[in-house]
């Protein structure tokens, strides 16, 4: 009776698990087409604008739209009528939309830096390190045996996909524990009522924000000086801003 219960936790967690990493793909998979098209974004104010520039761009943009979707699913706890089930309903899809800003983000700080991102696990590699902070670049460069800074440009862009396949299994798992616990207890924040949880939402995700910004710094480390000598279709064009 009691290995049946504990075999029915582990295949909910299992589940779990996978849905959490089926929601990243998911992510990814929509939000890669639109990497250049986010750039040019963060171009339009100055379209000679330097791929430094154009970074510190990229985060400002990614930690004010973190925060704003925190803040109004939190807001909607206080909202006359609204019930807690709702605010929770909503949370769960601004999970989601958390998880598609933090894809964008680090897709395309990573096409600022001319890193290559043909495969889907170079792009799994770079948001799930980025994301997981400290304890994704010290599991990318142990399972690599790379040693030094920067393993966006070290190690995504030069290792085998199959050993980037097998640094993503142990990303993926790091990565399910680490969000499951995070977003629980945004969460459980986001529902308080009189529009208290608008407050948590929106601190909490921009302190997240924050804490991706510098992930995604060490993981590039300098900004290039030129778009010159950078991948072909890096620097967008003036179709890429429409819309």
């Amino acid at each position: 009776m009691a290995t049946d219960a504990s075999d029915g936790q582990d295949a909910a967690a299992a589940g779990h698990g996978q849905r959490v990493l089926d929601l990243l793909d998911k992510a990814i998979d929509l939000q890669s087409p639109l990497v250049r098209k986010n750039i040019a974004r963060a171009r339009q104010r100055n379209p000679e604008a330097t791929p430094a520039q154009v970074i510190r761009s990229l985060e400002r943009m990614y930690v004010s739209a973190l925060a704003a979707t925190g803040a109004a699913v939190g807001g909607t706890a206080a909202a006359p009528g609204v019930g807690t089930g709702v605010a929770l309903a909503l949370s769960a899809g601004e999970a989601f939309s958390s998880l598609e800003l933090s894809a964008l983000f680090a897709l395309s700080v990573a096409e600022v830096h001319g890193v290559p991102l043909d495969e889907i696990e170079r792009r799994r590699t770079i948001v799930m390190g980025i994301m997981l902070g400290g304890s994704g670049s010290a599991t990318i460069g142990k399972i690599a045996e790379r040693t030094g800074q920067h393993w966006g440009r070290q190690v995504v862009a030069k290792v085998p996909v199959a050993t980037l396949r097998q640094i993503n299994k142990v990303l993926g798992r790091n990565f399910v524990t680490k969000f499951g616990t995070k977003q629980g207890i945004i969460v459980l924040g986001r529902v308080a009522p009189f529009g208290i949880g608008a407050v948590i939402g929106g601190g909490a995700n921009a302190a997240i924000g924050t804490l991706t910004v510098r992930a995604g710094r060490r993981a590039f480390g300098p900004p290039p000086t030129s778009w010159q000598g950078l991948p072909h279709g890096t620097t967008p064009t003036s179709e890429d801003s429409d819309g």
